[in-house]
């Protein structure tokens, strides 16, 4: 099992940055482990933003976040961020960290990680 531990939502004007963390302990090893970020609009499925796998730090983006969010990790520290920029309306939601060993070629699939954190919420006023 891995726990993972969020920080860095809050309230940004649209156009603003937001820097979001996840820390993982436990079984944070092993060939494919991933670690990325959904996100929850209310009444919306979990949506794919971004993921990282540990061994070559291959890294994935949903379209809507390419060019505007970046995932990057810190190896010794178990830790990856997501930082957020021209952020817009549309990117409020409940952001949670996943980690897991996810077997699609692009771990997008909310279902495939194995471990989620407890959110944390990002809100972008007009």
């Amino acid at each position: 099992q891995v726990q993972l531990v969020e920080s860095g939502g809050g309230l940004v004007q649209a156009g603003g940055s937001l820097r979001l963390s996840c820390t993982g302990s436990g079984r944070t090893a092993g060939r494919g482990y991933t670690m990325g970020w959904f996100r929850q609009a209310p009444g919306k499925e979990h949506d794919f933003v971004a993921a990282i796998k540990w061994d070559f730090a291959d890294t994935y983006y949903a379209d809507s976040v390419k060019d505007r969010f970046t995932i990057s990790r810190d190896t010794p520290m178990d830790t990856i961020y997501l930082q957020m920029s021209n952020l817009q309306p549309t990117d409020t939601a409940v952001y949670y960290c996943a980690a897991g060993w996810p077997s699609s070629g692009v771990p997008d699939n909310w279902p495939e990680y194995s471990n989620w954190g407890q959110g944390t919420q990002v809100t972008v006023s007009a």
